[in-house]
């Protein structure tokens, strides 16, 4: 994943570009950087922040990034804000992007004896890739609509010019981008809680495929926004940060009422109802709430040097900080009947390891609802994770195993993906045996797509259901 923000101010942007960019750290943990525009040019920086807080890499170098205008991100992969020197001008970019068709533009482009540069890992950073997507075109308005179209997968983009900051949303929304105003300034953010400590109140967000400009003094539209949307449900259940609100849902309110919808269907005979830190603690308070079971907190996460599980790129990396990162508190485990709630399953290593840490602590029985339904599909739209193999979801494993060689057609794949199905609940049942628990029970696809309120056929369901 990853999360960006700019900033159009009257006078220097570097605070407000600094702490906006610093409250997206929960979408990343590899890179971060920015870039402002002053009279004086172009000033960029960009660090590796593994391991270590944004803040601690960029507050010595801000006395040094002053300007009106400025660009910043924290992203998973590839270091950016770039700064290219183009027939637009110089300009910096940043994008938090899926681009499936890359090696095929790659190829277009190179034929006009265009050259990339190679990251570490062999691949070509997205964010130069539509750099020089936007090249192709006479002009960066034309430049920023062909990129849209072309990329297979999804885009959002900020770009900082002389003239302002550029941003676009992707064209079916998989990704937000809200507009913040004060009187001295305009900001966009992926995050809209990002400019609200700053003195920002919301504008309004961007619309699919929208593309705007904004200076000091307000936000011009370029592209008008199209009809047709599929915003990441994911955002909701897992990725966003509570005080974030997408498409007018607040994420916190959407876990809430996950919680609620699985306590209605559910009939588990337990003692106490528990989230897994941090994402899985939201859906467990609507569960409590609803079901009137006491909510718990058995075990905690140490937070002041852990970075994100999934960061790590070897897995069995990820999996001992999975473990390490959660306290167990004995007192409150010993000779009870757990109801664990997670965002998702996705592999099921985490979650398997922190259900026998409760059973050596001492519990009766473990239970798991997890927040969303099967995984069957690996994302198309966004970096979710980097697995190379849909093979290492759990759900297609337990699939793979009670089919056999079988192929894994559409119509396969529907049928366990169907919550009243006879196939479904031969893949529940056995992910539960293999994960060691008391008991499984996913989210329905319905409920949550109630849970989050908005009309479902503007909800991407892709990675549950395989549908486009």
């Amino acid at each position: 994943m990853g999360g960006f923000f700019g900033v159009a101010a009257k006078e220097s942007c570097t605070f407000d570009l600094f702490f906006g960019t610093d409250y997206h750290s929960h979408l990343g943990t590899r890179r971060a950087g920015m870039a402002v525009y002053s009279e004086e040019g172009f000033r960029k920086s960009i660090h590796n922040i593994e391991g270590t807080p944004f803040r601690t890499k960029f507050e010595k170098e801000l006395k040094t990034l002053n300007g009106k205008y400025g660009i910043g991100c924290i992203s998973d992969f590839e270091a950016q804000p770039i700064l290219v020197r183009s027939h637009h001008g110089t300009f910096a970019i940043t994008t938090v992007s899926k681009i499936n068709n890359a090696d095929e533009i790659v190829r277009e482009i190179i034929e006009s004896r265009t050259h990339f540069f190679e990251m570490s890992n062999g691949e070509i950073n997205p964010t130069e890739l539509v750099a020089a997507i936007i090249n192709q075109k006479d002009n960066l308005i034309d430049g920023i609509k062909y990129a849209l179209e072309i990329v297979d997968g999804s885009l959002s983009l900020l770009l900082l010019t002389p003239k302002g900051v550029y941003a676009a949303r992707d064209k079916l929304g998989r990704t937000p981008i809200v507009i913040g105003k004060r009187d001295d300034a305009y900001c966009a953010s992926f995050e809209s809680f990002a400019f609200q400590n700053l003195g920002y109140s919301t504008e309004r967000e961007l619309g699919p495929g929208e593309v705007v400009v904004m200076n000091e003094e307000g936000v011009r539209t370029l592209v008008a926004p199209g009809d047709k949307m599929k915003i990441c449900t994911f955002l909701w259940v897992y990725y966003g940060y509570p005080a974030a609100t997408y498409e007018g849902v607040n994420v916190e309110q959407m876990r809430y009422n996950c919680g609620k919808l699985l306590a209605r269907r559910d009939d588990a005979d337990v003692d106490v109802v528990a989230g897994v830190p941090d994402s899985g603690v939201a859906h467990a308070v609507g569960y409590a709430n609803e079901s009137g079971i006491p909510f718990s907190r058995p075990f905690i996460k140490y937070t002041p040097t852990w970075p994100r599980s999934f960061m790590p790129i070897i897995q069995t990396k990820r999996d001992l900080i999975a473990k390490m990162k959660l306290l167990p508190v004995g007192d409150l485990i010993k000779d009870k009947k757990l109801l664990l709630i997670d965002d998702s399953i996705v592999r099921g290593t985490q979650l398997r390891e922190t259900t026998e840490f409760l059973y050596e602590s001492g519990a009766k029985e473990v239970h798991i609802r997890p927040a969303c339904p099967p995984l069957l599909f690996g994302c198309k739209y966004l970096n979710f994770s980097r697995s190379r193999s849909e093979m290492e979801l759990i759900g297609r494993r337990v699939i793979k195993e009670l089919e056999g060689d079988c192929e894994m057609t559409p119509e396969l794949l529907a049928e366990y993906a169907d919550p009243d199905s006879e196939k479904y609940q031969a893949m529940v049942d056995g992910i539960c045996k293999k994960l060691n628990f008391t008991s499984l029970r996913f989210h329905r696809l319905d409920d949550m797509l109630e849970s989050v309120g908005i009309d479902p056929d503007h909800l991407c369901t892709y990675c549950w259901n395989g549908k486009e």
